[in-house]
């Protein structure tokens, strides 16, 4: 029986340019379009050694604070001395362990011991969770619309961008709006996009919590069933969390509404749903324990008969979509005009979530190499480090 005898923490930072804040907070979503700019983002990478010579790696996509770094932090020296191949165990103790948290640091260990367990066997993530598809239809979902020139920043420079990734060929088109929850907007943007490129694309809108009201959630929801969405995303301040306001939601619409990426874990998801909070859950393998419990959404979801979306892009996402009946697109995150996607350029195995890197058929494929299915730049990792953490 192998042993975990090591686990590795780097974090590191990489420039991305023509991106900047117009707020101070440097969360995700305040991403916008300044030329010039240059932002500094920070990711973190995972290695964890056995004592048989074996090793599984993950590098974090979105992921990548000094919040989940530090959780990280506090769950590596767990797993030294067990049984790598006891994944269930090993979630049911860190999930224990980070309860007092929001188990965001939780995900990227269990992916890398996933990555371990397909080295060791020789075979890719995708086969190990079963395997349903190769190459996954794949949507465009958008930077935050942002108020100063540039970028999407007006709602005829959204249908413009929409239009573009539509004859580009992607499955659909995801909006982030503005963060003055201007709902007058929002509608306009929506119905405007609509217009644009005709029927039969998929649109998809995800406010982000951003709206002020349930009154208007239920105004944009409106928008939505006349322009014929395909799903509404965490549409207002209750940051998605409250089941009773979006069941009265799923009331008054007929739009698939698409919730829970703000609460962690299978047993709250599953609440959400079964009380009638949402129509779709949102799971997410560094966000939700794992791929460990990426799956046990997806299932869970599968047993209802209902349908799962994975929120986010990466090789976990990809092995996890690759392997679930009941989803429909991958989501490219983030994307917008003249903006590169803020995702790690550690690849050196052709990996991309760059938008001019999607298939002719709308697609990106499954990696199915051993384990991830990817292979890392470690001297680009190690040269660009903040911080490196061992525990052995």
């Amino acid at each position: 029986m192998a042993t975990i005898d090591r686990v590795s923490l780097t974090e590191f930072s990489f420039d991305v340019h023509d991106i900047g804040f117009e707020q101070a907070s440097a969360g995700v979503g305040n991403m916008a379009y300044v030329k010039g700019a240059v932002f500094t983002a920070r990711r973190f990478a995972v290695r964890i050694d056995t004592d048989d010579g074996a090793s599984g790696e993950y590098v974090t996509h979105w992921v990548g604070t000094p919040s989940s770094f530090g959780q990280a932090s506090m769950l590596a020296p767990i797993l030294l001395g067990r049984n790598p191949d006891h994944r269930e165990r090993i979630y049911d103790d860190l999930k224990r362990d980070m309860r007092a948290y929001d188990h965001m640091g939780h995900g990227p260990l269990d992916i890398a011991l996933w990555d371990l367990a397909g080295k060791r066997c020789g075979v890719s993530v995708s086969s190990l969770l079963g395997g349903y598809r190769d190459r996954l239809p794949t949507y465009a979902s958008t930077y935050h619309a942002q108020e100063t020139p540039g970028g999407l920043d007006t709602p005829e420079a959204f249908a413009d961008y929409a239009e573009a990734c539509r004859d580009q060929g992607f499955a659909g088109f995801k909006i982030h709006g503005w963060h003055n929850g201007d709902v007058d907007r929002e509608i306009r943007n929506v119905l405007g996009i609509r217009e644009r490129v005709g029927d039969g694309f998929r649109l998809m809108v995800d406010p982000a919590c951003q709206l002020r009201t349930w009154n208007d959630a239920l105004a944009l929801g409106r928008a939505c069933d006349e322009a014929g969405y395909f799903w509404y995303e965490d549409p207002y301040r209750d940051s998605a969390v409250s089941i009773t306001g979006h069941r009265r939601l799923r009331e008054k619409l007929s739009t698939p509404l698409l919730v829970s990426e703000h609460i962690r874990g299978l047993e709250q998801k599953a609440g959400f749903m079964l009380e009638g909070g949402c129509d779709m859950i949102h799971a997410d393998p560094e966000y939700d324990m794992g791929i460990t419990g990426g799956m046990k959404i997806a299932h869970f979801c599968e047993a209802l008969g209902l349908d799962v979306q994975f929120h986010a892009c990466g090789p976990a996402h990809r092995a996890c979509v690759s392997a679930v009946r009941n989803t429909h697109m991958y989501e490219m995150a983030l994307m917008g005009p003249g903006m590169a996607n803020v995702v790690p350029p550690v690849y050196t195995c052709g990996y991309s979530d760059q938008p001019e890197d999607l298939g002719d058929d709308g697609c990106v494929p499954v990696p199915g190499g051993p384990g991830l299915g990817v292979t890392y730049d470690r001297d680009f990792i190690d040269a660009h480090k903040i911080d490196h953490r061992v525990f052995e």
